[in-house]
């Protein structure tokens, strides 16, 4: 399956940034297979936040971190992505975020292009030097080009001295298949 094909390559590229008393944020916890994820990367001096605005997505993320016995290192919150600043006053390390709709949820739910850039750009102030965010974009519903479209323009304009930004897509499927964003920071974005 595809998106599993798609987890798995984000997770093998950003598994190097991720080391044991590190910050880490899931941006979209779902169904909580980043957040377990990050949550054995950083060990037990680590922390990781977790949001998603469906109550749904933090019950299942919880009981699949109490499953694992990973759940002291998280700390779940029930609020959009885009509040990230409200949460997080420290530096970060590594960052996940998956835009859509919750695969086994209200697939009316989905993220949008107004608080998705806000939670991006945010992100990227927070992120330390060295630091790396992950972008899915699963786009194949309503109003999902649209915030791929939103996505790219503000990726594209990111200064090249500052960070990195890397696509990897599917060129050769005709559906709309999923697009990985990496995004590695090298410098900091005063003016962002």
């Amino acid at each position: 399956m595809i998106t599993d094909q798609v987890t798995t390559i984000v997770k093998n590229e950003i598994s190097p940034y991720i080391h044991e008393g590190y910050i880490a944020v899931d941006l979209t916890a779902g169904n909580g297979n980043d957040t377990c994820f990050l949550a054995e990367k950083i060990g037990v001096k680590g922390k990781v936040y977790a949001f998603d605005v469906q109550a749904i997505a933090i019950e299942e993320t919880k009981k699949k971190l109490e499953d694992k016995h990973l759940e002291d290192r998280v700390l779940l919150v029930h609020d959009g992505h885009e509040n990230i600043d409200k949460y997080i006053k420290e530096k970060i390390h590594v960052a996940m975020l998956n835009l859509g709709y919750l695969p086994s949820g209200d697939k009316t739910i989905i993220t949008r292009p107004k608080t998705t850039i806000c939670a991006i750009r945010k992100v990227i102030k927070l992120l330390e030097i060295g630091g790396v965010l992950s972008i899915i974009v699963y786009y194949g519903h309503a109003g999902g080009q649209q915030e791929k479209d939103s996505v790219e323009e503000v990726l594209q304009n990111l200064d090249e001295k500052k960070i990195d930004v890397m696509t990897i897509s599917y060129p050769n499927r005709k559906s709309s298949a999923p697009i990985i964003y990496l995004l590695y920071k090298r410098g900091n974005l005063d003016d962002f």
